[in-house]
């Protein structure tokens, strides 16, 4: 798997990016309130850690943070304007969920065009195979993704992070999971050349960021369960 960084495409005159906020946000799983009053700001070149016991709601929070569902109370907001409604959200975001969203019975090749597509992302073959690569899966770009293990399954998933060349916001549930010593490497290296561009991140993970991981900031869930 290449760690090594790719030039990060910056444009002088480029708008900065929104900030996410989450104002006094409540979230409620069937009669059971999650948490209650978080606040956070996620800012263009930060990385934020989400910490917190099992079930305390991280993944929650992070499909309340993608618009992906309400919350009890409180706001999720883009640039102040709330996400739901919010102009290009839907296309400065991605989210790479604790499962990876990819279609059992297309190659790794298909699957990544088809999330490069819906998302509005270049998906020639020269940027598919680039992407693959950065990830240590050119070989298997052909492969069925049922045939994958969970940790060429991840890195499958990540490689929509290679794709990237603008500055936007990165919502990552689990993004080190099943990942070896290479993979790790490569997924801080995608982080770095992110944050370079200016871009912001808010993930969880069970393990504490390694040495090559970028300045993360901490946001221990834990604090406002109920």
């Amino acid at each position: 798997m290449s760690t090594t960084p790719s030039a990060p495409a910056t444009s002088s005159d480029a708008a900065e990016l929104p900030t996410l906020s989450l104002v006094e946000l409540s979230c409620r799983r069937g009669e059971r309130l999650l948490f209650k009053g978080v606040n956070l700001e996620v800012r263009p070149g930060s990385v934020w850690w989400l910490r917190g016991r099992n079930g305390r709601g991280k993944t929650s929070l992070l499909r309340l943070a993608c618009g992906l569902a309400a919350p009890e109370s409180g706001r999720v907001l883009w640039g102040g304007v709330a996400v739901r409604r919010a102009e290009r959200y839907a296309q400065q975001r991605i989210y790479i969920g604790h499962a990876n969203a990819l279609k059992e019975d297309l190659t790794v090749t298909e699957s990544l065009r088809f999330l490069a597509h819906l998302h509005g992302r270049a998906h020639d073959a020269a940027s598919l195979d680039a992407a693959l690569a950065r990830v240590g899966m050119a070989s298997r770009r052909d492969a069925p993704v049922r045939t994958l293990s969970q940790g060429q399954r991840r890195r499958a998933a990540l490689a929509r992070l290679a794709l990237e060349r603008t500055a936007g916001l990165w919502i990552l549930d689990e993004p080190y999971d099943a990942l070896d010593v290479d993979g790790i490497a490569c997924v801080d290296g995608l982080l770095h050349e992110h944050l370079a561009r200016r871009g912001s991140v808010l993930l969880t993970s069970h393990l504490p960021p390694g040495a090559g991981a970028p300045k993360m900031t901490e946001f221990d869930l834990d604090r406002f369960a109920r």
